[in-house]
C-alpha cells in the first residue's frame, strides 16, 4: 500500500493531530472542586431498595429519566441500522426479548421492569444493557497515600467513535449518555449495601464502592476474542460465562472482603475480556486484574516496597505499549508521578483526570471514591476544544 493511500493519510493525520493536542497541556492543578468549562454538572442521587421485587426497583429512576432513555435507545437503534443491512434491528425486535429470560436473576426481572415502566420495547432495553459489553473505554486508577488511605477514581469514556458531529466536534452517543448518568445508593433493610455511578436503564455496574470494604471499576479490554463473541455464544445457547456488568454488581452487592472480590473477578468465566480495577480497605490492597473471557492473565498489585503506590489502567495491557493514537496512560502516569504519593488525594486525582488527553471528547463522567469513608462523588465532564476525539 502506498504511503499516500487514504487509510495511511488518515492514520498519519490523526497521529499528528493527537500529538499536537496532547502537547498543548501540562498537568492540571486547582481543578477541584469541579468548575470551569470541563465541568458540566453534578450527578443526581437515587435510592434502589433491594428489598423490593426486582421489577419495581428502578421505577423512580426510569420515570425521571424516561425521555433521555428513549432518546438514547433510539440513537443506538439508528447506529444498529448500519449493520448487516438493517437486519440487526430485526434481531433486536424479534430475538432479544426471548433472551431476557435466559439472563441471571434478578437482572432479567429488573430489565423487564424497566421496559414496562418506560414503555420502551423489551428488546431495545435489552440491547441497551448488552451495548456496554463492547463499547466502553476508560481510565481507572487506585492509589495509596502515605497514611495508608486507598483512593480509587475513573474517567468513563463511552461512545467508541460512534456518531461524530463535525460541526460541534463531539461524539453524538457520548452527549446523549450524559443526561442518563445517575448515582445510586443500593439499600437493604434501610442500610447502604453499596453505591454506584451508572446509566439509568442499565442494571449492571461499571463503577462502585462497598463502604468500608472495597471499590471497583471495570474497563473494556480490546481483544480478538471480544464481547461480541460471548454475546453470540449466549444467544445460541452456550451460557457458561458471566456478563461483566452483572459480575461487578454481584461483587459489589455480596463480596465479603477485598480478597473474596479479587477471587470472584479472577476466576469467573466471562462473556467479554476485561480489566477489573479493585481497591480495598488495607494498605497494599489495590490491583488491576487483566482478564480474557476464560482466565486471568495477570494481577498487577500495589507494592510499596517496589515504589508502586498506584496502579493505573486505560484499555491496554500494562506490560504492552498502548496504541499510539490512544495513549492516555503516559500523560496520566506523568501527572501521578508529578503529584507524588505525599500529595495524593481525591482532589489531586481529579486534576490528573482533568488533564488532556486523559480527559477527551469521549469522557462522560469522572468518579472519585474512598473506601474507608464510603465516599463516591461523580461529575459530568466536557472537554472544550482543542481536545482529542479520544
Amino acid at each position: 500500500m502506498k504511503l499516500t493511500s487514504v487509510p495511511n493519510i488518515l492514520v498519519i493525520s490523526l497521529f499528528i493531530y493527537s500529538q499536537f493536542v496532547h502537547g498543548l497541556e501540562d498537568c492540571r492543578s486547582g481543578m477541584f472542586p469541579p468548575k470551569g468549562p470541563t465541568f458540566k454538572g453534578n450527578v443526581s442521587w437515587y435510592t434502589v431498595n433491594l428489598d423490593l421485587p426486582p421489577s419495581e426497583r428502578w421505577t423512580q429512576v426510569i420515570k425521571d429519566k424516561n425521555t433521555e432513555l428513549f432518546t438514547m435507545v433510539q440513537t443506538i437503534k439508528d447506529i444498529a441500522k448500519g449493520f448487516f443491512h438493517g437486519k440487526l434491528i430485526d434481531l433486536v425486535d424479534e430475538e432479544l426479548p426471548l433472551i431476557v429470560d435466559t439472563l441471571p436473576h434478578p437482572f432479567n426481572e429488573e430489565i423487564k421492569g424497566i421496559a414496562a415502566v418506560s414503555g420502551i420495547p423489551l428488546g431495545e432495553i435489552t440491547l441497551f444493557n448488552i451495548f456496554y459489553e463492547v463499547f466502553t473505554v476508560c481510565t481507572s486508577l487506585v492509589a495509596e497515600d502515605l497514611n495508608g488511605n486507598i483512593y480509587h477514581a475513573r474517567n468513563l469514556d463511552f461512545g467508541l467513535f460512534m456518531g461524530w458531529d463535525r460541526q460541534n466536534k463531539t461524539w453524538t452517543l457520548t452527549e446523549k449518555l450524559k443526561p442518563l448518568v445517575v448515582n445510586v445508593n443500593f439499600e437493604r433493610n434501610n442500610k447502604t449495601v453499596f453505591k454506584s455511578t451508572n446509566f439509568a436503564g442499565y442494571v449492571g455496574m461499571l463503577t462502585g464502592v462497598r463502604p468500608g470494604e472495597l471499590t471497583l471499576t471495570m474497563n473494556e479490554r480490546f481483544n480478538f476474542d471480544g464481547g461480541y463473541i460471548g454475546i453470540l455464544e449466549w444467544i445460541f445457547g452456550k451460557r457458561d460465562g458471566m456478563w461483566m456488568g452483572f459480575l461487578t454488581r454481584k461483587v459489589l452487592e455480596n463480596a465479603t472482603s477485598y480478597e473474596d472480590a479479587k477471587a470472584q473477578l479472577s476466576l469467573t468465566k466471562l462473556l467479554a475480556p476485561a480489566y477489573f480495577i479493585l481497591g480495598g480497605n488495607r494498605t497494599g490492597q489495590g490491583c488491576v486484574i487483566t482478564r480474557t473471557r476464560i482466565n486471568t492473565l495477570d494481577i498487577w498489585e500495589l507494592d510499596l516496597e517496589l515504589g508502586r503506590w498506584y496502579v493505573l489502567e486505560t484499555n491496554y495491557d500494562h506490560w504492552e505499549a498502548p496504541m499510539i493514537l490512544d495513549d492516555r496512560r503516559t500523560p496520566a502516569m506523568k501527572c501521578m508521578n508529578q503529584t507524588t504519593q505525599a500529595k495524593i488525594s481525591l482532589s489531586s486525582i481529579y486534576d490528573v483526570l482533568s488533564t488532556k488527553p486523559v480527559l477527551n471528547k469521549l469522557t462522560t463522567y469522572t468518579t472519585l471514591m474512598e473506601v474507608s469513608t464510603g465516599t463516591l462523588e461523580s461529575y459530568i465532564r466536557d472537554c472544550p476544544n482543542p481536545c482529542t476525539p479520544w
